[in-house]
């Protein structure tokens, strides 16, 4: 009987590191899934979006669409500013595409995927009448210029001489965003003329923003 119990304290001994490794284990791999749905923390993309793959219906030949009727009435004089258009367009799409993810646009650190920049150029939400109004941003784009943002607020924001201005319709994105100390980084946009995409390194979510010089 001594021996018997000898022999399972034995086994008992020898079976415990085994038991730690395999937890070591569990927690690695456990830590590896986290890291491949993770937003933000510091990850800078490495490159900007694609442009937006064209809708359906703007493949549809002219000669394949109904034309539309003659309108009774005469439309009202379309106001072209960006700002009106972000008051009117109250439905927006859900952008958290996974749990935990922020609804918000937002980019995966697993594999740069810009979740949310699909509109593609026809987005009335982000045009504007005169692009490019006060020339371009030349302090340079992507993971190699990371801007630390020096004060203002969504309206008017700047570092180091260079001022910008979030698109109205991407206000509520930016809330949250620190803006007189986080890091962002510029990328070009595809889509949308007069507009650049800002990055925010610490939320992992970017935001439509025009320059003002």
């Amino acid at each position: 009987m001594a021996r018997l119990i000898g022999l399972l304290g034995v086994v008992l001994l020898f079976s415990a590191p085994s038991f730690s490794q395999d937890r070591q284990g569990q927690d690695k791999k456990d830590n590896a899934q986290r890291d491949k749905t993770q937003v933000g923390g510091g990850h800078v993309p490495a490159r900007g979006p694609a442009p937006a793959r064209a809708r359906d219906s703007a493949r549809t030949p002219d000669s394949a669409r109904t034309p539309a009727p003659t309108p009774v009435r005469a439309a009202a004089p379309q106001n072209n500013r960006a700002d009106d258009r972000a008051q009117q367009n109250t439905q927006r799409p859900s952008y958290r595409d996974q749990s935990g993810h922020p609804d918000v646009p937002h980019v995966h650190a697993s594999n740069d995927q810009w979740v949310g920049h699909d509109s593609g150029r026809g987005d009335p939400n982000y045009h504007l009448d005169n692009p490019w109004a006060h020339g371009h941003f030349s302090g340079g784009f992507g993971p190699d210029h990371v801007f630390r943002l020096a004060g203002g607020n969504r309206e008017r924001f700047g570092f180091g001489g260079f001022f910008f201005s979030v698109a109205p319709y991407d206000y509520d994105y930016s809330n949250g965003w620190l803006w007189d100390s986080d890091q962002i980084v510029f990328y070009e946009d595809p889509d949308h003329d007069g507009w650049y995409l800002a990055y925010n390194v610490r939320l992992g979510t970017y935001i439509h923003v025009s320059y003002l010089g």
